[in-house]
């Protein structure tokens, strides 16, 4: 996926750091099993996610979004956790309790799994992602999900915690599953469909979710100084739902436009011969 690996053979005159300088994915880790922190993408994207999750159909108040957050997904393995680079949840609180936010997901306790799922692929992870890569699969099982939403939930041969793809397909159920590539640009999404994920055609690197009324496309602009292709979230009239900086932003110009139209009209009715200030004095 990465053009170098490290070391790179090194050159007169040097080439640029982006070739020569290892990554974190090049070098080993004192944690064997965290390959790195996450980059400078995978922390903006997930922003930017949170941000434009605004699905109209919910209240901000029952509207939940985590990055990089541990997901506790089995009550009887209470330790076994996946950290999805983002995932939306729709029908809950957005704090825990309704009073302080969440250190963690906890599926159990929350009662409500999350509605989708975002993977940002990595050199060290995009097998898994794509479930490309050997490891345990579920027998068959009768046992009823914990998370108290009537599913089966398998459980996973030698009492191993199970791939990332099997717990969001398998466990939690979740409807949605996008994957995408900074590398490639690529978008891919998987929806539920029975027992298992199928793989969407997408149409202009955009997938609409009627459940939540709104869609998750492929941006290309300018986000916190970087220009590239995003992923972000659309309305239903295909309009790009706006963040923070954005809103403020049209408010300040409105605001300017509405000064400028009012001493438009001022300046207007003085060449007439009729003071403005006369009548905002009295």
């Amino acid at each position: 996926m990465l053009p170098f690996k490290y070391p790179v053979p090194q050159t007169e005159p040097p080439s640029s750091p982006k070739e020569t300088l290892p990554t974190m994915y090049d070098l080993p880790s004192e944690n064997a099993e965290e390959p790195g922190l996450p980059d400078e993408f995978h922390g903006l994207q997930p922003q930017l996610l949170s941000y434009t999750f605004r699905p109209s159909n919910y209240s901000a108040a029952q509207i939940f979004s985590g990055a990089d957050m541990n997901l506790y997904y089995d009550a009887r393995h209470p330790l076994w956790y996946k950290r999805p680079d983002w995932f939306g949840v729709v029908g809950v609180s957005r704090l825990y309790d309704e009073v302080d936010m969440r250190l963690s997901y906890v599926v159990w306790q929350e009662a409500i799994n999350p509605f989708v799922v975002v993977e940002l692929l990595s050199p060290g992870t995009e097998k898994e992602d794509l479930r490309e890569n050997d490891g345990l699969e579920f027998p068959p099982s009768t046992s009823q999900d914990l998370a108290g939403n009537g599913h089966v939930n398998p459980e996973p041969r030698g009492g191993k915690p199970a791939r990332k793809w099997d717990v969001y397909e398998q466990i939690l159920r979740v409807p949605y599953y996008v994957v995408f590539s900074r590398y490639t640009n690529i978008m891919r999404a998987f929806k539920l469909e029975g027992a298992r994920y199928q793989e969407l055609r997408l149409s202009d690197s955009r997938l609409w979710m009627p459940e939540i009324d709104l869609g998750l496309g492929l941006w290309q602009g300018e986000y916190l100084g970087v220009d590239r292709l995003w992923l972000r979230w659309y309305d239903v009239e295909g309009n790009w739902i706006p963040t923070p900086e954005e809103r403020a932003e049209h408010e300040q110009q409105r605001a300017e436009l509405a000064e400028a139209r009012l001493e438009s009209l001022m300046q207007r009715l003085r060449e007439s011969g009729i003071d403005p200030d006369r009548f905002l004095s009295s």
